[in-house]
């Protein structure tokens, strides 16, 4: 069973990997993690290969990169990131079921 810390960590672990494709720019990139890279993190493999294989994983890695075209144009790369590492704290938060 994943606990909420356990759920938390894991959104953070992801968050870190959202990362801006140049300093100066608005681009986004995302590498998901690999199962060996999450195990690796401490998470427990069976609750990591249940978020991935979520019929909504590649769509919030698609909406992640995609972020720069939904922010405002004025919005600098920094709030751009924070925009696209906060879709995966929303996508969790509210299709990640804790108590399967």
């Amino acid at each position: 069973m994943t606990t909420p810390d356990q759920l938390r960590a894991i959104v953070e672990v992801l968050q870190d990997r959202v990362k801006l494709v140049t300093e100066d720019d608005r681009a986004i990139a995302f590498e998901p993690p690999t199962t060996e890279d999450a195990v690796d993190a401490g998470f427990d493999e069976p609750t990591f290969s249940r978020l991935t294989s979520a019929p909504w994983w590649q769509e919030m890695i698609d909406d992640i990169i995609e972020t720069p075209e939904f922010a405002e144009p004025d919005a600098s790369p920094t709030v751009v990131l924070g925009y696209a590492r906060d879709v995966i704290r929303e996508y969790i938060g509210k299709r990640f079921e804790i108590d399967s």
